[in-house]
C-alpha cells in the first residue's frame, strides 16, 4: 500500500519513446527537410519556425487531441535535455500556426510526398496501388472554410472534408488535403492524381488507383489512362446501367463467382462518355418476398453492381482486388482515431491544414521507423499499440560529467527499441 504521495520528484518523463523516434527522425534528414524547403517571409516566424513545428510533431507522437496538451510537454524533459526543444504554451504555437497560407501548407505537401517516396524507396516495390478516399471531420465552432454538407455522426453541423491517398502495400499516406464540408466527394481528385503521378513516376513502374464510387467520372479515369497507369472504380448506381448491360445480346453466359453472385465483363458506353470501357458487372438473385415490383426485363430480376477497370485480370481477380479497398478505410480511421485528424482545430483553415499536414507526417514517420526497426507484424499494428509499448515509458534523465543518461525500468520489456538508436 502507497502511504503517502509527493509532487517533489525532478528530470522525469512520462514519455522516454520520444526520444528514438525524434533521434530517428533528425537521423533521417526530415528535420533538415523541413527546415530547407518550407520558409516564411516574416524573418520572425521563419526563425522560430523549428522550434514550433517540433513541439506539434511531439505532440503527434503522443497523440495529443487538442493543443492545450502541450502542457504535457511544457516540463517534460526529454524534449530540453534531447532535443533542445522548449515546449511554452497552447497560445505562442497557435499563433505560429496562424501564419500559415495556401503557399506554406503546400511546402508541407510537397515535404510529405518527399517522406513517403523515402518510405516507398527502401521498399523497394515498384508496382503500387493508391486507394483515394474522403472522411468527414466534424467541427464545434466557426472555423475557417467548416460548412454543413455530408455529416453521418452530427446531421447538419459543420465540418471539413479530407480527400485522401494512401499506398495499399505500405498502408502509407500518399497525399491529401483539407475541403470544406459541402464538397463533393470527387472535387479535387483529378488533380490530385496528376499531382501523385508527377512526384512517383521515377520511382514506380505502374500504379492501380483504386476508388468507390464517389469517384466514378470519366474525367479521372482520362487522366489515368492519359499517364499510362490502371484504375479500377466502383461505378455509381445508374438506372440505366443494367439495361447497357443486356442490351444487344440474346443471350448472356455468366460465370459464377459463388453460390449466390454470378459477374461477367463487358464493354460498355455510359451516356455521355466518349467511348467504351471495360466494366465488370455482378448480379445476385433479390429477395421476392421483399420485391413487389413488377418484372419485365430479365435484369429486373437481379441487384447489380458494376466496376469500370482496365486493369490485366479477369473477373473474378478485379472483384476480389477491389474488396482490399476496405483497408484504406481502416487506415483513415487509423488516422482519425489514432493520430487525432481533425480534432486539433483552431480558427484558420491554412492553419488547421497545416496541422493535418504535419499530422499525417507524423503518421508515415511512425511507418518509416516500424520498417526500419521492427518485425513485419508489427509493422502492421496500430500506432496505438506503438504508443502502448514504446512511447508511453517513463523514464529519469540524470547528467553526470559531459553525459545525459536516460535511466528506465530494468524490467522494460521492449529495451532493443532504445538500445538500438542508442547505438
Amino acid at each position: 500500500m502507497i502511504d503517502k504521495i509527493e509532487f517533489t520528484a525532478n528530470n522525469l518523463t512520462s514519455y522516454a519513446g520520444l526520444n528514438p523516434l525524434l533521434n530517428y527522425t533528425e537521423q533521417e534528414g526530415i528535420f533538415q527537410l523541413i527546415s530547407d524547403n518550407l520558409y516564411f517571409e516574416n524573418s520572425n516566424t521563419e526563425k522560430i519556425k523549428m522550434k514550433q513545428i517540433k513541439t506539434m510533431m511531439a505532440l503527434s507522437i503522443i497523440g495529443a487531441d487538442k493543443l492545450s496538451r502541450v502542457d504535457l510537454l511544457k516540463n517534460d524533459t526529454i524534449l530540453s535535455e534531447g532535443f533542445d526543444i522548449k515546449a511554452t504554451n497552447a497560445e505562442n504555437v497557435s499563433r505560429f500556426f496562424y501564419h500559415f497560407s495556401f503557399k506554406t501548407t503546400q511546402m508541407l505537401r510537397d515535404i510529405n510526398f518527399s517522406v513517403f517516396k523515402k518510405l516507398l524507396k527502401t521498399s523497394k516495390l515498384k508496382r503500387i496501388t493508391i486507394d483515394i478516399d474522403s472522411t468527414v471531420e466534424n467541427v464545434e465552432g466557426n472555423q475557417e472554410g467548416a460548412m454543413k454538407g455530408y455529416n453521418p455522426k452530427k446531421h447538419g453541423n459543420k465540418c471539413y472534408n479530407a480527400l485522401m491517398s494512401f499506398c495499399a502495400e505500405l498502408k502509407a499516406f500518399v497525399t491529401g488535403f483539407q475541403r470544406s464540408g459541402n464538397t463533393y466527394t470527387s472535387n479535387g481528385t483529378s488533380e490530385m492524381i496528376k499531382e501523385i503521378i508527377v512526384n512517383l513516376k521515377d520511382c514506380v513502374e505502374d500504379i492501380v488507383f483504386r476508388m468507390d464510387s464517389g469517384y466514378f467520372s470519366e474525367g479521372i479515369i482520362e487522366v489515368i489512362e492519359a499517364a499510362g497507369y490502371h484504375y479500377l472504380i466502383k461505378a455509381k448506381h445508374y438506372g440505366t446501367f443494367p439495361a447497357l448491360a443486356y442490351e444487344n445480346d440474346e443471350k448472356i453466359i455468366w460465370d459464377n463467382c459463388n453460390a449466390h453472385k454470378q459477374i461477367i465483363s463487358r464493354m460498355i458506353k455510359p451516356a455521355k462518355w466518349s467511348k467504351e470501357r471495360t466494366f465488370i458487372i455482378t448480379r445476385v438473385k433479390k429477395d421476392e418476398g421483399k420485391d413487389i415490383q413488377e418484372k419485365i426485363f430479365e435484369y429486373d430480376e437481379y441487384d447489380h453492381d458494376f466496376y469500370v477497370s482496365n486493369m490485366d485480370l479477369n473477373s473474378n481477380e478485379i472483384l476480389e482486388f477491389y474488396k482490399k479497398r476496405g483497408n484504406c478505410e481502416n487506415y483513415i480511421k487509423e488516422s482519425k482515431y489514432d493520430m487525432n485528424v481533425g480534432t486539433m482545430l483552431l480558427h484558420s483553415f491554412w492553419a488547421n491544414e497545416a496541422i493535418f499536414q504535419l499530422q499525417m507526417l507524423v503518421y508515415n514517420i511512425f511507418l518509416m521507423f516500424k520498417q526500419a526497426n521492427v518485425s513485419k507484424n508489427e509493422y502492421w499494428e496500430q500506432i496505438k499499440t506503438f504508443r502502448l509499448k514504446y512511447i508511453f515509458v517513463a523514464a529519469k534523465i540524470i547528467k553526470t560529467g559531459r553525459q545525459t543518461i536516460m535511466k528506465i525500468s530494468k524490467y522494460y520489456r521492449y529495451k532493443e527499441i532504445f538500445q538500438l538508436k542508442a547505438a
